[in-house]
């Protein structure tokens, strides 16, 4: 469900942006707003960033091979961090670029109705692409606020593009601001603050989205009620007298690895052993289906046996 939930949002948002960008650019032609300038400019960005999702969503679907034998789940990540890196390159960088030489040498404004309208369609493509990933992201939500969502998941499509359509829309409400005050006042000032604006949005977004890829990439674990999950089905095994130490990392978005050693009633044969380790993976498994790669090792408990 998250995977194809995730291609939906990315396909919706990929649409909406490139119809957004190119009606952005014949805006700025005809108007020279700063301000529609940088949104076009972002929505550029997006759009090239939904491709870079769509590709690190077909590329992680790679067969595990010698050289990388836990797949390539992780492209995911990778994608969605150079997508953070993008927004704050392109998108960022170039709206402040825009708005300070704007704040040098002020433009007038000519056809800001056309601006206008144009800004006026573009929320409301936004507006179906945010809520096709708000609606696609909240089976996975569950009980979390957005907020948490956004810093916990480990499907990183939706957040991404959660993050880029609010982002989106909140740019799109600066440079109506920009462009509105601009022919309220006669003062073209105000679109440059519009584009100053838009670019510190981007700018924050962006370095959310790097923060939160970069802790994925270098290897997040189960949260601790998924950890207590993993380790009360663990020892719900007979002879499994508890779980020594465990540690778990994601492989991949919906890839969790289990390695945990597990303290044994002593003196059992080792086809009971094994038998064991067998049960307890399956309950893992059962219960928490992500967790396909999963390592155990037998031990004794040496704090029950010397006492």
């Amino acid at each position: 469900m998250s995977a194809g939930g995730g291609t939906r949002a990315i396909l919706a948002a990929l649409g909406a942006n490139a119809g957004i960008a190119l009606a952005k650019f014949i805006g700025y032609l005809v108007t020279g707003s700063s301000s529609m300038l940088a949104e076009a400019v972002h929505s550029v960005a997006d759009t090239a960033n939904q491709g870079l999702l769509l590709l690190g969503g077909r590329t992680a679907r790679r067969r595990a091979n010698p050289e990388h034998p836990f797949g390539y789940g992780r492209d995911r990540y990778f994608y969605s961090f150079v997508v953070a890196l993008l927004l704050f390159t392109l998108g960022s960088v170039f709206a402040i670029y825009e708005g300070i030489h704007k704040l040098e040498e002020p433009e007038p404004l000519t056809s800001p109705l056309v601006a206008v309208i144009i800004l006026l369609v573009a929320v409301c493509l936004e507006g179906y692409s945010f809520r096709t990933a708000m609606r696609e992201s909240t089976p996975l939500k569950g009980d979390l606020t957005w907020w948490q969502f956004i810093r916990q998941a480990k499907v990183p499509e939706l957040p991404v593009v959660l993050l880029e359509d609010t982002g989106a829309l909140v740019g799109l409400v600066f440079a109506l601001a920009g462009v509105g005050l601009t022919v309220l006042t006669g003062d073209p000032v105000w679109d440059a603050v519009g584009t100053l604006c838009i670019g510190t949005l981007l700018g924050v977004i962006a370095i959310i989205l790097i923060v939160e890829m970069k802790s994925l990439l270098i290897g997040e674990g189960a949260a601790a009620p998924l950890l207590s999950t993993i380790v009360r089905e663990l020892e719900a095994g007979v002879a499994v007298e508890r779980v020594i130490h465990i540690k778990t990392l994601y492989l991949g978005p919906e890839e969790l690895m289990v390695a945990a050693k597990l303290g044994f009633t002593s003196g059992l044969p080792v086809d009971a052993v094994a038998a064991a380790i067998d049960e307890a993976e399956a309950r893992v498994r059962g219960a928490v289906p992500e967790a396909r790669v999963i390592y155990l090792e037998p031990d004794l408990d040496r704090s029950r046996v010397a006492s």
